[in-house]
């Protein structure tokens, strides 16, 4: 018979050997899905205490990780999330997703949009961004779909057969799962925001979003609404707003727009036809050493030769930043890919990119499926009562504000608030109208990635966004 005391210590032993299975643990830097039933210690796993060229002081605590979407085949979405600055618990909470599709949300939205770690010029320091969204919600960056940024498959065929209808499945999988690692934001307002090829994902997974919660008779994911910025939306109206951005700004010949309207007309924005591919070509070159991602900054000349290939991927997100330096990626894949930066972040060894990317060609180049429009999904979305709003920087050739304001006239939707001027600081930030259902609103002067031209507006706008009010008029001078 075993002593009580074997027996205690051989007990404790099981639990030990238990607890490191079932945490699957970290080994080195790897982080690996956790099955621990105690979510708070998965959250300290996850916990980032401090970044590599961090050499400020932050108030918000924020977490990074892995989830696993898919058990059979080992899909892992990575994300990053940060609590709001103050009082993240009476905050809502955001998720933010970048298109491509093939590109990551860590290396726009977070490293040079709205998140709160922006990066500066050589690569190694971080800077605090004073209008980052953390300033009015708990913010989330996924790397969506499996190969992009720090997402990984254990199954290599799985980098091959990306597509609309599993990133949607992929992502709703991973909130589910998330919020089982992070239950204190149960319930908590929800709203997704994202943009260029995001103008996908973000209503298909808000779609799944709703339908889940129909199916289980509850509100697992209590979703407020969404908000996509220069967001592909219906290739037909897109691709006619595009050739007429263009050719009204100046920036390619008559004949060049007739045969763009002729030959691309209908093209899909994924799988275009070799004489839709040639005549983009011809545009591209026409355009010259130009961004047209923002027509009016200028482009990195540490990448000139890659500029006239830019148009062919037109929905990819754009690469230029505010103060003015247009090589901001660069900075963010010297940044990603320094060993100690990923450590921090828990990014597995194991699993990590050989050499991590901004954007990845392979899963761009081998995308399975895009419906040529989304807007039957608005219609349903509309319907559900949730909030939706649709914004445009508009000095982007890539998704023009022409190309949104077409695609919203085909809702033919009610009109509650007629088209007009909305003010920051006295000035003109844009223009907007309201319809049933929608809001609608333009960022003066920003390019394809609206927060990182516009920061300052971008901030105005996530506000009345989350609100729920209408973009601030130009309050009267006062007489005394």
């Amino acid at each position: 018979m075993v002593s009580p005391k074997w027996e205690m210590g051989l007990l404790q032993l099981f639990i030990t050997i238990f607890l490191l299975f079932s945490v699957n643990l970290y080994v080195g830097a790897s982080v690996f899905e956790s099955t621990l039933t105690d979510p708070v210690a998965q959250q300290g796993l996850d916990r980032v205490l401090e970044l590599p060229g961090q050499t400020f002081n932050i108030s918000f605590a924020h977490y990074s990780g892995y989830v696993t979407v898919n058990q059979e085949s080992g899909r892992n979405l990575f994300y990053w999330f940060m609590e709001a600055v103050e009082d993240p618990d009476s905050k809502p909470l955001i998720l933010w997703l970048n298109g491509g599709p093939g590109c990551s949300s860590i290396a726009y939205g977070e490293a040079e949009e709205i998140g709160p770690f922006h990066i500066q010029r050589d690569g190694k320091t971080l800077y605090l961004n004073p209008y980052s969204w953390n300033q009015v919600a708990n913010l989330l960056f996924v790397d969506s779909p499996v190969g992009v940024g720090f997402s990984y498959s254990n199954t290599s065929s799985d980098l091959l057969n990306n597509g609309d209808k599993r990133t949607a499945a992929d992502s709703l999988a991973f909130l589910l799962k998330w919020f089982e690692r992070f239950p204190q934001f149960k319930g908590r307002d929800f709203y997704i925001t994202g943009e260029s090829y995001a103008g996908h994902y973000v209503p298909q997974l808000s779609q799944a979003i709703v339908r889940y919660n129909k199916a289980t008779k509850g509100k697992a994911i209590n979703l407020k609404g969404y908000m996509v910025g220069n967001a592909l939306t219906d290739d037909y109206h897109d691709h006619l707003g595009i050739f007429e951005f263009m050719w009204a700004a100046g920036l390619i010949s008559d004949q060049t727009y007739k045969k763009l309207n002729l030959f691309c007309d209908f093209q899909s924005f994924i799988h275009s036809s070799d004489s839709c591919d040639k005549i983009l070509d011809i545009a591209s070159e026409e355009l010259g050493n130009i961004d047209p991602y923002s027509i009016y900054t200028p482009p990195c000349t540490a990448n000139v030769s890659g500029s006239n290939r830019l148009l062919k991927k037109m929905h990819k997100v754009g690469r230029v930043y505010e103060k003015y330096d247009p090589c901001t990626e660069a900075h963010s894949t010297v940044y990603f890919n320094l060993p100690e930066v990923q450590k921090a972040l828990h990014v597995s060894k194991e699993f990590a990119p050989s050499k991590w990317e901004t954007c990845s060609d392979l899963v761009n180049n081998n995308w399975k499926d895009s419906p040529r429009t989304v807007l039957d999904i608005y219609h349903e979305l509309i319907h559900s009562g949730i909030r939706i709003w649709v914004f445009s920087g508009d000095t982007d050739a890539v998704i023009p504000v022409t190309s949104t304001r077409y695609s919203i006239d085909a809702l033919k939707l009610r009109t509650t608030k007629p088209w007009h001027a909305w003010y920051d600081d006295r000035q003109v930030g844009g223009w907007t109208q309201e319809y049933a259902g929608l809001a609608f609103v333009v960022v003066r002067g920003a390019g394809h990635e609206v927060p990182l031209h516009r920061p300052k507006l971008a901030l105005t706008l996530i506000k009345a966004f989350l609100s729920g009010t209408s973009m601030p008029t130009l309050e009267p001078v006062s007489s005394s």
